[in-house]
């Protein structure tokens, strides 16, 4: 069955990968995006890296905003409360998928709140899934989708990135 849903993630990857590696395990970001596409119908992933945390989560609202019209929802994946505004706004705009928090003891109090509740999933409950295996057999078939990556280090440096993970054909 091909779902006709349209939905976006938006990933802060420096919190998914810190919240993650502070349980002791690590993420396979392939497996994690099967499991978006497949579980939550997600067409499009944004994954944003930085080193510098402000630039990131600006970044990252600010493609949500750009984007807004060009997907039905989305997911957000953070535990960082600077994002409690973005959330905030979709769940008011009914356009809020899910809020994933990589880490449930480590999460900021903004995103606790009682109406972000039925939205928030956690990373952990889906470890079997998308933990990286020590040992990873050879590939027996390419990866299929496409890889796209905006460089905005002429713009802000240091060096920030916007990953975009898409499946679909273009």
């Amino acid at each position: 069955m091909i779902s006709k849903e349209n939905n976006f993630a938006f990933i802060d990857s420096q919190n998914l990968n810190l919240g993650i590696r502070a349980q002791g395990w690590e993420l396979d970001f392939a497996r994690f995006r099967v499991y978006l596409k497949d579980k939550h119908y997600i067409s499009k992933a944004f994954l944003f890296i930085g080193y510098v945390k402000g630039n990131v989560d600006a970044e990252l609202v600010l493609h949500a905003m750009i984007h807004i019209n060009d997907f039905d929802q989305a997911l957000i994946v953070t535990g960082d409360g600077d994002f409690h505004c973005l959330v905030e706004y979709l769940l008011e705009q009914k356009k809020l998928l899910a809020l994933m928090v990589p880490n449930r003891k480590k999460y900021s109090g903004l995103l606790k709140r009682k109406y972000f509740l039925p939205y928030t999933r956690f990373v952990a409950d889906i470890r079997n899934k998308v933990q990286k295996k020590r040992k990873t057999p050879m590939r027996t078939k390419p990866h299929q989708g496409t890889l796209s990556v905006r460089d905005n280090s002429s713009i802000s440096p240091p060096k920030i990135m916007s990953i975009a993970l898409s499946t679909s054909k273009q």
